[in-house]
């Protein structure tokens, strides 16, 4: 293909990391504000109204939001095969409760108004909290067990190997201190952003108690994203090294790694990726700081300027490792030797290219559409609120 050869291999490679990047933080900016009024459900929401207008502040839109979610997946699949196998072969029990408690969530939906005893809707709202905080947490928990690294080692073959007799014990295993630390800090920016959420689509009392939780855990996401990059830099991690080309591109890792070796050297190498924590903590504490002043519409911006920060963080701090090795640096997967071919990755790109401006338009179509507070007597007047 004459225009392919115009877009050279390691540009593309490049590409589509970036790409990976912008559907998870498109991920966790739209369906991550879902997951926070789930999370959030038990205790912004005392009556059976209440909670129906919390959770038809995202009924009409959690489904689209959680193509995201099945788009990042699509993309790891076929731009990075290896990443989704390796990921998924050490990550099984941990994927699959993911999968459960995103499953709970659409039941709960459907299911929650078909009877009116107080029991079977409280049923149904526990599994909305489930469905919310459950990912949350083991998406910051796999987040934080990528940072430290999996392991896991590739044959000649490229079949991988994990250290440890059973599922059972590798998900064990991914519960460590660090990981926990980040499964925190992940629940806890995700109720911030659901509390934004909710301080623009509800009304008082709702709203209220969502600032005033959605403030508090705003300051744990804070408190634990310094935590967390104090551990990184003096945690002394091992992590991996790369031999360089004369082009500057990666060739080989080094299979000897030293001890004080952090993923923050990677600050000294590329400067300017400062920006990204910098813009972390600017948007969460803006957020906080415009959930006490009850702001509305700068508050989702502020988080979501949060998220944006707090994702780009990690991506670019591990450029060029997408899933680096604890147990064989030279198993670790990176950028340049993950991906698919020449070919695949620049036919995904022209559908990107093509289909991405539509979902992207729709999107904002929908949320216009829906612009405006979910009010009590919208709730109990309206046939359209079936929640």
């Amino acid at each position: 293909m004459i225009l392919a050869d115009l877009i050279t291999y390691d540009v593309l490679r490049v590409i589509w990391w970036v790409l990976l990047g912008v559907l998870l933080i498109g991920f966790a900016m739209t369906d991550g504000f879902d997951m926070g009024v789930g999370a959030l459900l038990p205790f912004v929401a005392k009556t059976d109204i209440e909670r129906r207008i919390a959770i038809n502040t995202v009924g009409p839109v959690w489904e689209g939001n959680q193509v995201w979610f099945i788009l990042g997946g699509g993309a790891i699949f076929a731009a990075w095969p290896l990443v989704y196998a390796v990921s998924f072969s050490g990550f099984y029990l941990a994927m699959f409760a993911v999968l459960a408690a995103l499953i709970l969530r659409p039941v709960a939906f459907k299911y929650r108004s078909k009877r009116d005893g107080q029991a079977w809707r409280s049923t149904w709202d526990w599994a909305l909290f489930v469905g919310g905080a459950v990912p949350a947490l083991i998406f910051g928990v796999a987040v934080g067990n990528v940072l430290e690294g999996v392991p896991f080692r590739l044959s000649p073959e490229l079949v991988s190997y994990y250290e440890g007799s059973s599922y059972l014990w590798k998900f064990l295993d991914l519960l460590n201190p660090f990981a926990l630390l980040t499964g925190i800090v992940s629940v806890a920016m995700l109720l911030t952003h659901g509390a934004a959420w909710l301080a623009l689509k509800a009304e008082d009392p709702v709203a209220a108690r969502a600032r005033s939780i959605g403030s508090v855990a705003g300051m744990v996401t804070i408190a634990g994203f310094a935590l967390a990059g104090l551990w990184l830099a003096f945690g002394f991690q091992a992590t991996p090294s790369w031999e360089r080309s004369p082009t500057g591109r990666p060739t080989r890792l080094f299979s000897e790694v030293t001890r004080t070796s952090t993923w923050l050297t990677a600050y000294a190498d590329r400067p300017w990726i400062v920006i990204a924590p910098i813009l972390g903590f600017a948007g969460m504490i803006m957020a906080v700081r415009d959930l006490r002043s009850d702001h509305e519409v700068s508050t989702l911006l502020w988080s979501q300027l949060g998220i944006f920060g707090a994702i780009s963080s990690v991506g670019l701090t591990m450029f060029p490792f997408i899933l680096p090795s604890s147990f064989d640096p030279n198993s670790s997967l990176t950028v340049w030797d993950a991906s698919s071919s020449h070919n695949t990755l620049f036919i995904m790109l022209i559908a990107t290219v093509i289909f991405m401006p539509i979902v992207l338009a729709y999107t904002a179509w929908v949320y216009k559409v829906l612009w405006g507070k979910v009010t009590e007597a919208e709730v109990t007047g309206s046939s359209d609120s079936v929640y």
